[in-house]
This record gives C-alpha cells, structure tokens and sequence, in this order.
C-alpha cells in the first residue's frame, strides 16, 4: 500500500487494544452473578440487576468479537495483505481504515 504508514495503523490498532482490554477488565464485576437475596434487594431492583447484568455481558461479547477483528487486522499487517481488499485485491482507502481500522474489504465489494 504506496503512501500508507502501516506503522499508524499498528498504533491505532495496539492503542484501541488496550483500550478495549481495560474496557472489559473495568466491567468485570457488572457482569457477575446477581444475587437472590429478597431481603436486601427488591424484586424490581434484581430485575434491574439482572437487566444490568445482561447488557454488560453483551458489551463484553461485542469487545470479544472487535478483539478478534484486531487480532486479524494484525495478522494481516505481518503478512503484507493490511490495508487491501480480501475479495478484490484493491487498496482499501486510507480513509475508510482510519474509521474502521479492522476494515478487510474496499468500499465497491463492501457494498
């Protein structure tokens, strides 16, 4: 990829990362059980726990499945294919990297 820097994208790519590694570990306990206790939670309030509980276990799921999209975007970068289209072999703009950074297709096969 001619005028790219792979090593900006290598950056972007460790820094969103750790960021999504710290996301999960600050998380940790709204994703523990809830706890049957009907003396000092109400009935309402554990639903809300649980509801709580649940998000927090999908966000965590959604982070899972971004964190194995960068790992890929980085197994990429070492083979020299980061940054072209997985189907059409074109350069992927540099545009379209810097907001989707595990992007693997150009716009045209995209769409």
């Amino acid at each position: 990829m001619s005028g790219v820097n792979l090593d900006h994208f290598r950056a972007l790519l460790e820094a969103r990362r750790e960021e999504l590694h710290a996301l999960s570990a600050s998380a940790k306990d709204a994703r523990k059980p809830v706890e049957l206790d009907q003396q000092s939670i109400g009935r309402l309030s554990r639903q809300d726990a649980l509801q709580q509980q649940a998000m927090a276990k999908a966000q965590d799921s959604r982070r899972a499945a971004e964190l194995r999209k960068i790992e890929i975007a980085f197994k990429r970068l070492d083979e020299g294919e980061y940054g072209y289209c997985a189907e059409c072999g074109e350069a992927i703009a540099p545009k379209r990297l810097e907001i989707d950074l595990t992007a693997t297709r150009c716009a045209a096969c995209a769409a």
